[in-house]
C-alpha cells in the first residue's frame, strides 16, 4: 500500500491546524471579497475628491501596507529559524502569514458594513 506525502509528514493532531488554516484561508478570501464589493459601492456613491473618501482611501493603503510588513516579519522569522536547523510546518506558518490580513479583512468589512 503506497502512502502519500501528507500522511507521512503530518502528525495526526496536525490534520486540526491544517484544517484551520484552510478555514482561515476561506475566511479571509469571503471577507476580502465583500470589503471589496463595499469599497466599489462606495466609490461609485461618493466623490473620489471627498475628505472623508480620501481618509478611506489612505486608510486602505496603510492598512495594507501595515499587514504586508507583519506577514513579512513572520515569513522572515521562519527563513531564519529554518536556517538555524529548527523547522516549523507550512500549516503553522501559513496561519500566521493570514494572520495580520484576515484580521484586517474582517475589521474593514465590519467597518464599511455600518
Amino acid at each position: 500500500m503506497k502512502h502519500s506525502p501528507m500522511a507521512l509528514s503530518a502528525p495526526p493532531m496536525a490534520m486540526l491546524d491544517i484544517w484551520k488554516s484552510g478555514l482561515m484561508a476561506f475566511e479571509l478570501w469571503s471577507s476580502s471579497l465583500s470589503t471589496i464589493a463595499m469599497r466599489q459601492q462606495l466609490w461609485q456613491t461618493q466623490p473620489f475628491f471627498s475628505p472623508s473618501m480620501m481618509r478611506e482611501n489612505q486608510r486602505m493603503v496603510t492598512e495594507k501596507m501595515e499587514a504586508s510588513m507583519e506577514a513579512a516579519l513572520v515569513v522572515q522569522k521562519t527563513l531564519f529559524s529554518a536556517m538555524s536547523g529548527n523547522y516549523v510546518p507550512w500549516w503553522v506558518t501559513s496561519q500566521k502569514t493570514m494572520k495580520p490580513y484576515q484580521r484586517r479583512s474582517s475589521a474593514n468589512s465590519r467597518r464599511l458594513s455600518r
